[in-house]
């Protein structure tokens, strides 16, 4: 859903008034023990397996209910990996390979969708958003007349963020309430445009909150049937799906998710949630594994045809997601320690949050955490990534 929050203007985005950056170390103390923990692993020869010790610190030390990874290697094999509790009631296990919320990782989906469009003669990415959805986008400092469809992809349009909308200010109150698209819209349009458009790179969901409805708008179907035919079924994710209006559940075997409100508010199991809230921007259900699988078959060519995909990686210096973070078209590259680089996107939900990336050499791997961690934690998180990566 939101990797929003934390992509906004980055820790302006991040005030008490939401939590979201909020230490947890507390929601698992008591409940975690230490033989939660999975054992740490070990390759041939005795060597530790540097994942499981990841995810085992991120629950000890940085106080994540649990942590999940799966991890395609430089062999080819997959390795999954759990730590931590999947539910901090029961104390029962974390499901191998479990559904998570993918967050903003259905960004890319979305961006995906719109590129084949692109493809197909049916958008063009340098044509306004007038174009296709008239007088849609007018406010103050707005207009979809100048804005195009690329800028909407590379957040690079200056719509502010519809997440700062009065009605989304508290998460506790909204968990199962149904949100309209244009209701999305409509926060973000009260508000003044963040730069004129294509003078500036800020993160903001409304971006593709808008490139939903240019979907619905070409298509005629609903987003969520389209990236399901075009992506989910074309590459046979089994594991993964766009919620339809009303499904607040997830589907299969999955960890619970948590949020908190304020350092001191109880833990709120926020497992169950109307994902229309994120929509186009965030509602996906995934796998940590399915998720590789859709990261691996986009770099691979299974989903763009070449032309398209080199749009997509053609980034802009996105510096505050991070040290040499760069944004495609709904696509993100970041440098690996041990050389090359990394590329996907990465989701946050109130309950989950997840950091993938994928090699052009074949390797994959995506953690994900059943609350959304704090700053260290955040880091410790990147830090795992890269060094499954580059292990």
């Amino acid at each position: 859903m939101k990797e929003h929050v934390q992509h906004n203007r980055a820790d302006r985005r991040r005030r008490g008034r939401r939590g979201l950056a909020v230490a947890v170390a507390s929601v698992a103390a008591g409940v975690v023990a230490a033989s939660a923990l999975a054992p740490t692993a070990a390759f041939a020869g005795g060597r530790p397996d540097s994942v499981q010790s990841s995810l085992n610190a991120l629950v000890k030390d940085d106080g994540m209910p649990a942590a999940l990874a799966s991890v395609k290697g430089r062999d080819g094999h997959t390795r999954t990996y759990t730590a931590g509790v999947g539910d901090l009631a029961t104390g029962a296990k974390v499901p191998v390979d479990g559904q998570i919320r993918a967050g903003s990782n259905t960004k890319t989906f979305t961006a995906v969708v719109v590129l084949q469009l692109v493809a197909e003669g049916k958008v063009g990415l340098d044509s306004p958003v007038e174009t296709y959805l008239p007088g849609l986008l007018r406010g103050d400092g707005i207009d979809g007349r100048h804005i195009t469809v690329r800028q909407l992809l590379q957040h690079t349009s200056g719509l502010p963020e519809y997440m700062d909308a009065p009605a989304l200010s508290d998460f506790t109150t909204i968990q199962y309430r149904y949100f309209e698209p244009r209701d999305l819209l409509d926060g973000a349009l009260a508000q003044k445009a963040r730069f004129p458009a294509g003078t500036s790179w800020e993160y903001s969901n409304t971006n593709y909150i808008v490139a939903g409805l240019l979907i619905q708008k070409v298509t005629g179907r609903p987003v969520g049937e389209e990236i399901t035919k075009r992506v989910i079924d074309r590459i046979g994710l089994r594991h993964t799906y766009f919620p339809t209006p009303g499904d607040t559940g997830i589907h299969e075997a999955h960890p619970q998710g948590y949020y908190r409100s304020s350092p001191d508010a109880p833990p709120i199991d926020y497992t169950g949630m109307d994902s229309s809230m994120a929509w186009a921007a965030g509602a996906i259900v995934s796998t940590n594994t399915d998720l590789n699988a859709f990261f691996t078959a986009l770099l691979g060519g299974r989903l763009l045809p070449a032309a398209q995909l080199a749009e997509m990686r053609t980034t802009v210096p996105a510096e505050l997601l991070g040290p040499g973070v760069r944004y495609g078209l709904g696509l993100q590259s970041k440098p690996l320690s041990c050389g090359g680089l990394l590329w996907g996107h990465g989701g946050t939900s109130p309950g989950y949050r997840s950091r993938d990336g994928v090699t052009d050499d074949g390797r994959a791997a995506t953690i994900t955490v059943t609350t959304i961690p704090g700053g260290v934690g955040a880091q410790h998180m990147a830090d795992a990534l890269d060094a499954a990566l580059c292990r």
